[in-house]
């Protein structure tokens, strides 16, 4: 077919191209060679630099050629074409443009020839700088398509010395793009450095090395602008979920800055609820603490403690955001015990606003908080702090129960098994955690209308909050039968029996009875 015959009939082309682009599922190779057999590759690139300006079928071959590309017959093709994709970046269209830089994404992913290689093909071409210009300059979906070109680029040796260039003054270090970009453009920029960090270990020690993470510590200390700030919040939470991210930060100045965020009471608050929520996240990995030391935690628990300290007349959302960040950093042994021996505890926040009925959204964050603290998401065998840490944990809850008109722990649980259901949920992981301690074992034990409720299985009505129960359960059902003082004491024989059923019955077995029946009535006459 030649190129005359397609341009004379678009509208056929255009129909074929929509069948293609739209067919439910995933191209295979023999339907891509079929359709490009009808219509070659020289074909669809004319169409769409000749008739861009028929409606739909820019969109339709647009579609049709990612299709194509993604798989790797279509990718095998791509290297004849590169000035054609070269050509790409450079249109008008912004849908073009995307095209462009999935291309080279497909060029990377699916290239089986071993005897053409994709990084070098970039250099030749000089697709590199254009794929940092529509980084840049793209819309949204173009910027996108360019980041996961450039990931994808980072993912092979010779790629990552392209990304990152030995020579720190040529234009397209990222460093000096960045400095003579837009804020946009910036945080585009250290959008994609979050994006790399993550491909591996040796191209988040390529961005290290090349001093990147500073572009983010920069944008981090400037709170002028609270959108820049808080989207690059956004990029450094991303970052503290990167398996090896720990590392990497730990060696930045980010917890002083995350600290003096979360200790300003000058700037938003939107901005120190997300250095909260960063901070636990970071304090949350067990690994954190292999590559700082405890006097490094401490400065964001302290920043939190003390925000905490005017929680009374603090912004709710942010209350409950430095409650949930305590919890975060609960959820690990050691950032539990941080929380348990600082001075004082910070942990008395959380124990406090967990059993106050006066504000639900607080007491619910507290709630799962202790639940954390307490070691309902840890291991069973790790469950337990050091000495000083659970004396403290023991103390609170005591005091606190004191200071209630329920007077012991067992008295404080049964209140909250006794509110709605997303209290009791949370109530559940409470028990689950620290029923491993004989101090809580006995207070259970101790308050029959508590082991009424978790081994009822009508209790709960969701999925979520029958498995939270009967983990419950079991946890209680496991302590009792460990501690050789409750089982050999005749009084609770009967708690003991109806622990085994319980779990035995497991999380849904009491639902079974509560389906709507049907009625049936004699009609009614008049």
């Amino acid at each position: 077919m030649d190129e005359e015959y397609a341009m004379d009939d678009s509208n056929q082309l255009l129909e074929s191209a929509s069948d293609f682009a739209y067919q439910p599922g995933v191209q295979n190779e023999a339907s891509v060679k079929e359709f490009l057999d009808r219509f070659p590759l020289p074909v669809l690139i004319n169409a769409l630099q000749i008739n861009a300006d028929m409606p739909g079928l820019e969109s339709a071959l647009v579609v049709c050629l990612e299709r194509v590309f993604k798989t790797k017959y279509g990718a095998s093709l791509i290297p004849q074409y590169m000035s054609f994709v070269q050509v790409g970046f450079d249109a008008d269209s912004q849908e073009i443009r995307r095209l462009a830089c999935k291309t080279v994404t497909c060029l990377l992913e699916n290239l089986d020839d071993k005897s053409v290689s994709a990084a070098r093909l970039i250099v030749d071409y000089d697709v590199y700088p254009l794929l940092l210009e529509c980084l840049i300059n793209g819309d949204e979906e173009v910027a996108t398509a360019s980041m996961e070109a450039i990931k994808e680029l980072a993912r092979s040796p010779s790629g990552i010395d392209l990304v990152f260039p030995a020579n720190k003054d040529v234009p397209a270090h990222l460093g000096n793009l960045a400095a003579r970009s837009s804020s946009l453009g910036r945080v585009r920029v250290l959008a994609l450095i979050v994006k790399l960090f993550a491909v591996s270990f040796s191209v988040a020690s390529a961005i290290y090395n090349s001093n990147l993470l500073s572009l983010l510590e920069a944008e981090v200390s400037n709170t002028n602008d609270t959108l820049v700030t808080l989207s690059v919040l956004e990029l450094l939470y991303e970052l503290a979920e990167v398996q090896h991210g720990t590392e990497f930060l730990s060696r930045t100045s980010f917890i002083q800055l995350l600290s003096s965020i979360i200790s300003n009471a000058s700037i938003e608050s939107v901005l120190r609820s997300r250095a909260m929520t960063i901070g636990g996240r970071l304090l949350s990995k067990e690994n954190v603490y292999m590559f700082i030391d405890q006097s490094s935690a401490k400065i964001i628990i302290s920043a939190i403690d003390h925000r905490l300290e005017l929680r009374e007349s603090l912004d709710p959302d942010e209350c409950e955001t430095a409650l949930e960040a305590l919890g975060q950093i609960g959820s690990s042994i050691q950032g539990a015990a941080l929380l348990l021996t600082s001075s004082p505890p910070a942990a008395r926040h959380v124990v406090d606003v967990a059993f106050d009925r006066r504000g639900s959204g607080k007491q619910l964050a507290a709630l799962h908080a202790l639940g954390n603290i307490s070691g309902e998401t840890r291991p069973t065998n790790i469950r337990v702090l050091n000495g000083d840490a659970e004396e403290c944990l023991r103390l609170l809850i005591y005091e606190t129960a004191s200071k209630s008109s329920k007077l012991t722990p067992s008295g404080l649980f049964l209140s909250v098994l006794q509110q709605a259901s997303e209290f009791r949920l949370a109530c559940y992981r409470i028990i689950t955690g620290l029923v491993a301690r004989p101090w809580c074992l006995m207070e259970i034990c101790s308050k029959q209308e508590i082991i009424n409720i978790v081994t009822d299985a009508t209790t709960e009505s969701t999925k979520i909050g029958m498995e939270a129960r009967h983990n419950c359960c079991k946890a209680i059902h496991k302590a009792f039968m460990s501690s050789s003082k409750l089982i050999s004491n005749p009084a609770l024989t009967g708690i003991a029996s109806e622990l085994q059923e319980a779990v035995n019955r497991g999380p849904y077995a009491g639902r079974r009875h509560m389906e709507a029946q049907p009625v049936v009535m004699t009609a009614e006459r008049f």
